[in-house]
C-alpha cells in the first residue's frame, strides 16, 4: 500500500503525555491493497511502477518507528553493508544512514554507554546531511519521524539549500518494529518505545488527513509496499 500526498503544511508539535500500554495495531492494510499515489485533495491514481520519483536536488527522508525497516530498505536499494562510516555515493545521490555516524563514533566513544552516544551520533548525522545538501547533491537519508523538531529542522535546511523535502514513511505495527529491534540487537526500553509509538501515531493521523509535516510530498508505505520498492529515482517531475 502506498499513499502519496502533495501538500505543504505545518505540523503542531505533539504534547508531552505520560507513558501507557502500547496497543498492537491491526496487521491488515488500512486501505485497499492496490498501491495508490495521488495528491492529498484529489483522487488517487495508479503509480507508474515499483519506484519513487523525485526532482533533482531533493532531500528524501525515510522515516518510521525504530525497527520499522528503514536501514533494511536502504541496504536493499543501495547495497549498504551496515559497516560504513561515511555517506555512500550513488551517482549524484548520497545515501546517509545514522548507522554510518554510529559506526564512526564507536571506537572513539567506546567507554560510553550507547544512550550517552546518541547526541554525538545524531548531531553528526544531521551535520552530514546539511553538508551534503550544501554541496549540491540529492540526499536519501534515514531519520526518526518521531522527533518533530528534526522534521522542522530538515525543512528549514532544505529551504536554505534550495532543495525540496520529501518524506517516505514506513508504517508498520509496533510488534513488527519491536521484532526489528530484536533482530538488529538494539532494543529500546518499553517507556521509550511507547513514546515513539504515540508520536508516530499522531504523525500518521496527520498524514492521513492531508495535514502533513513541512514537506513537498509524503509517501506512506506499509511493509508489503516497502518490500516491493525497487528504486528511488531523481530528476523526474513528481
Amino acid at each position: 500500500m502506498i499513499w502519496a500526498f502533495e501538500r505543504i503544511s505545518w505540523m503542531t508539535p505533539p504534547p508531552r503525555t505520560g507513558d501507557r500500554h502500547i496497543p498492537e495495531r491491526d496487521e491488515a492494510p488500512l486501505l485497499a491493497a492496490a498501491p495508490v499515489v495521488g495528491p492529498a485533495t484529489g483522487p488517487a491514481v495508479e503509480p507508474a511502477g515499483t519506484g519513487l520519483d523525485f526532482p533533482a536536488r531533493s532531500l528524501v527522508l525515510v522515516a518510521g518507528l525504530p525497527g520499522a525497516g528503514k536501514s533494511t530498505l536502504l541496504e536493499r536499494l543501495y547495497g549498504l553493508r551496515g559497516d560504513e562510516q561515511a555517506p555512500v555515493p550513488d551517482g549524484e545521490v548520497r545515501v546517509i544512514d545514522s548507522r554510518q555516524a554510529r559506526n564512526w563514533w564507536a571506537r572513539r566513544l567506546g567507554p560510553l554507554p550507547p544512550r550517552a552516544r546518541i547526541p554525538f551520533v545524531y548531531t553528526t548525522h544531521v551535520w552530514r546531511i546539511a553538508r551534503t545538501l550544501t554541496a549540491g547533491h540529492a540526499v536519501v537519508a534515514h531519520t526518526r519521524g518521531t522527533w518533530p523538531h528534526l522534521l522542522y529542522g530538515f525543512a528549514w535546511l532544505a529551504r536554505r539549500t534550495g532543495a525540496g523535502l520529501h518524506l517516505v514513511l514506513i508504517d508498520v505495527p509496533p510488534g513488527t518494529a519491536r521484532a526489528g529491534q530484536v533482530a538488529r540487537g538494539r532494543v529500546l526500553t518499553t517507556t521509550t518505545f511507547a513514546r515513539h509509538c504515540r508520536r508516530w501515531d499522531r504523525l500518521m493521523a496527520k498524514a492521513r488527513r492531508g495535514a502533513v509535516p513541512p514537506a513537498a510530498t509524503v509517501t506512506v508505505l506499509d511493509r508489503a509496499a516497502a518490500d516491493r520498492l525497487t528504486e528511488i529515482r531523481f530528476g523526474r517531475a513528481r
